[in-house]
């Protein structure tokens, strides 16, 4: 009688995977483990349970209404391809003001007229978003100017200095300048 015995894998490869296959595995299911805090940490900022943002800058009053401002990531605006370098930026209107805005806008530098008064925020009014593009010639004292215009067609403006709104920011635009304010 023969005992039928198994054939040893005869490649290298096939001989480490047989060994090692346990421990691989194992890992392939420690390694993503390892990244579910930060996983959790931005599904909590992005549906809204950690707050508006990393960074709030605060209630900021812009005429009869106000908003409450926030940086979606404490963190240096970031590349957008021909676009340019883009911040976000959270807000909430205020709960008496909810039905008298129709829209707002944010911008870097004070706008000229209201086509050209920025970036619109989009979203619920307890939850708005924008997209704020940082021109190429951003001076470091800058300011973030709100504009909100009402549905009886009033139009309001406020002005954030920029190291107020967005530190890191500023301390970008300061590295890029090569130091100068």
């Amino acid at each position: 009688m023969s005992k039928a015995m198994a054939a040893q894998p005869t490649s290298p490869l096939s001989r480490l995977w047989y060994k090692w296959r346990f421990h691989i595995n194992i890992l392939l299911v420690i390694i993503p483990l390892a990244f579910m805090p930060k996983y959790f940490a931005d599904m909590a900022l992005f549906r809204g349970t950690s707050g508006l943002g990393e960074r709030t800058i605060g209630e900021v009053p812009v005429g009869p209404w106000s908003i409450t401002l926030a940086e979606f990531r404490a963190a240096p605006p970031e590349l957008d391809g021909p676009a340019g370098y883009m911040k976000i930026f959270t807000g909430a209107l205020c709960k008496e003001c909810i039905g008298q805005v129709k829209a707002t806008y944010l911008r870097i530098g004070k706008p000229r007229s209201l086509r050209a008064a920025g970036g619109i925020f989009f979203g619920s009014a307890y939850r708005m978003g924008a997209t704020v593009p940082l021109p190429t010639r951003t001076k470091a004292d800058a300011e973030l100017w709100i504009t909100m215009e009402g549905w009886d067609g009033s139009v309001h403006q406020a002005a954030v200095p920029l190291d107020q709104a967005s530190p890191s920011t500023v301390a970008w635009l300061q590295k890029q300048q090569g130091g100068k304010p």
